[in-house]
């Protein structure tokens, strides 16, 4: 089992609270704005592959991020040695910035009582041979299911980061963030083709709520059921047609390609397809689009950001006008307006920029079914893999992995191979029906950007986006 944790990763330091606060202050003096960001950090992996235990890790980091932001320049230090001396030498970089005129020293953020999940370490709640069990009482069930079952992957991550924001008036924030991790890849064969399915799962939760016996059996037969599909699927034709997006998880195409482009950073460069466009029609009628961080134990959500400010509730396109955007103190400030908790870091070896939580557009009133039988022939793309996105433009090319025929209204042949091409901006304006049934997906998404990855939620009703070009394999 993992060592115990203190709850302020300031314990685990070499200086005193007292000598971290007089350097913050020191250093921070001459700077618009800035911070101290110490953290603790364990992390847990166990992959159960073929019958056997693959891997297990265990690893634990601790550091610290030392920032002193000036105008549009922002100095930034970090030490994974928590001591005086360390310290002591990143805030001689960070005064680097902090010189010239009379600084406007940026208000500190507000304070929040509110709590999204509970501090309680995910490594530590299971024991390690009870993880074991668990992982081979899995991986035996999936092999039982069918006949055709080949191959089985079981994995489960487990992650618990404290943090501590230090500033230059002496206020203090912290934040315990627990999270958890859990999937299962099924390969099928049936002498001609294999096929493979995967169903994973996750949150900020106790690990005890995503390991029942109800939700690891479903996501065993719902990864079987993806993979037998996968057999039956032929080639997908190609061309502009019609498509019908699922529920939940199809939401990171508009995370991908829209939701960047909806981070002040990008807007307060110019370089976002959205740039200028406040105010303005953006998307179809009937889209609203929002980011929230707020969401009781959801994977992207966060009590407070990296920088001590609040997550919110932010409303991004609202009726197909965009109305808002997600920021952090540096670009807020900048651009005039107030930060909306989207501050974010991988770890104390990054600086903070503006980056997305559970991003998510709302329901519509439109029937699924209505929605599918208003397509005469097009796509069902029910889920994703993996993609490719220019921020800048908006362009994107996305793999489904679960893919079917609509002819006539109704569903027929699944179909392997087929990639949604398009380019954000102007697939939000296609949307043409938006489903009654929002969705969101089932806790696995993480998000990249310059270099740093954090974990997010996507979500989304189903949608009809009319004469969408489809790459096919087809002949």
């Amino acid at each position: 089992m993992p060592p115990s944790t203190p709850t302020s990763p300031l314990e685990s330091a070499e200086f005193s609270r007292n000598q971290a606060e007089a350097i913050v202050a020191d250093t921070l003096k001459a700077a618009d704005d800035g911070e101290l960001y110490v953290e603790k950090r364990q992390t847990e992996s166990l992959v159960w592959d073929d019958g056997k235990l693959k891997s297990a890790s265990f690893d634990e980091t601790q550091g610290f991020g030392l920032r002193a932001v000036r105008g549009e320049t922002a100095a930034y230090a970090h030490a994974s040695d928590l001591s005086l001396a360390a310290l002591r030498r990143a805030a001689e970089v960070c005064r680097t910035v902090a010189k010239g005129d009379q600084p406007v020293h940026a208000v500190s953020p507000e304070r929040t009582n509110r709590r999204l999940y509970s501090e309680i370490n995910p490594s530590n709640s299971i024991g390690f041979s009870d993880k074991i069990s668990l992982l081979r009482k899995i991986d035996a069930f999936a092999r039982g299911l069918d006949p055709r079952v080949r191959q089985v992957s079981v994995s489960m991550a487990a992650d618990w980061q404290s943090i501590e924001i230090l500033r230059a008036d002496g206020e203090t924030y912290s934040d315990v963030r627990p999270l958890v991790r859990f999937n299962i890849s099924i390969v099928s064969a049936d002498g001609r083709e294999q096929g493979q399915g995967s169903h994973g799962l996750g949150g900020r939760g106790e690990p005890s709520t995503y390991f029942t016996d109800e939700m690891w059996t479903e996501a065993a037969r719902e990864a079987l059921r993806q993979s037998l599909v996968a057999l039956e699927a032929r080639p997908a034709p190609a061309g502009e047609m019609d498509v019908l997006l699922g529920p939940g998880w199809p939401g990171i195409l508009l995370h991908e390609a829209v939701g960047h482009g909806l981070e002040g950073d990008f807007h307060r460069k110019k370089t976002s397809v959205f740039t200028g466009m406040m105010g303005s029609r953006v998307a179809a009628p009937g889209v609203t689009i929002v980011d929230d961080g707020t969401l009781p134990d959801r994977r992207g959500s966060i009590t407070i950001d990296d920088e001590g400010t609040p997550s919110r509730y932010t409303t991004l396109i609202e009726d197909g006008v965009l109305v808002g955007l997600m920021q952090d103190r540096m670009n807020a400030r900048l651009m005039g307006t107030s930060p909306t908790g989207n501050g974010r870091r991988q770890s104390y070896a990054h600086a903070p920029m503006p980056r997305m939580t559970n991003t998510y557009m709302l329901s519509g009133d439109k029937h699924p079914e209505e929605i599918q039988r208003s397509i005469r022939r097009g796509l069902f793309a029910k889920s994703f893999g993996g993609g490719q996105v220019d921020i800048t433009s908006g362009k994107f090319v996305f793999s489904c992995t679960e893919a079917y025929l609509i002819e006539d209204g109704r569903i027929t042949m699944p179909v392997k191979g087929a990639t949604l091409i398009g380019a954000g901006a102007d697939a939000l304006t296609r949307i043409s029906m938006v489903g009654n049934d929002m969705g969101l997906d089932p806790g696995i998404g993480t998000c990249g950007k310059d270099g740093q990855g954090v974990p997010v939620g996507v979500g989304q009703p189903s949608l009809r986006i009319d004469r969408l070009t489809v790459g096919g394999t087809a002949s």
